[in-house]
């Protein structure tokens, strides 16, 4: 199966960052380690190393890689993979498999798919500049392949 490159996992380490211990993330999620949000069946004696740290990121990767590919139906580079990738660890596949980026860019039209992460930085109605420089970055990072 396809996976995620070191820049894509680069990225989003970048985003992400990495607590040893519990916090709650933007939405009032508990998150623990690189971005991941805690299941209800799960408990962590803290802090957690870097080295679990980067397990959870590579299980959590597998589901984003996973939605990818199913949901895409079109040949993507691998900055194009990357972005995708991220943008569903971080908004999770749902949000990707209703967007209006997915259907342009399932009927091949890859410049407008790619204008189409800065629709995805707001919270609560407002622009969280967070999200817009995440955002930015997956945008780029996707429009690398865009001929």
């Amino acid at each position: 199966m396809r996976q995620v490159t070191q820049a894509g996992i680069d990225l989003i380490r970048h985003f992400e960052g990495y607590s040893a211990s519990i916090y709650k993330d933007s939405a009032g999620y508990p998150t623990i380690g690189v971005g991941h949000l805690i299941r209800p069946s799960e408990s962590f004696s803290e802090p957690i190393t870097e080295q679990e740290a980067e397990e959870l990121l590579k299980k959590d990767l597998w589901t984003a890689e996973r939605a990818v590919l199913r949901l895409t139906r079109v040949p993507l580079g691998d900055s194009q993979f990357n972005a995708l990738v991220s943008f569903c660890f971080n908004l999770g596949s749902g949000a990707y498999q209703r967007s209006s980026m997915r259907s342009k860019l399932n009927r091949r039209e890859y410049a407008d798919a790619g204008g189409e992460f800065l629709r995805w930085c707001k919270a609560g109605g407002k622009i969280i500049k967070g999200l817009l420089r995440r955002r930015r970055s997956e945008r780029d990072m996707f429009m690398e392949e865009v001929f």
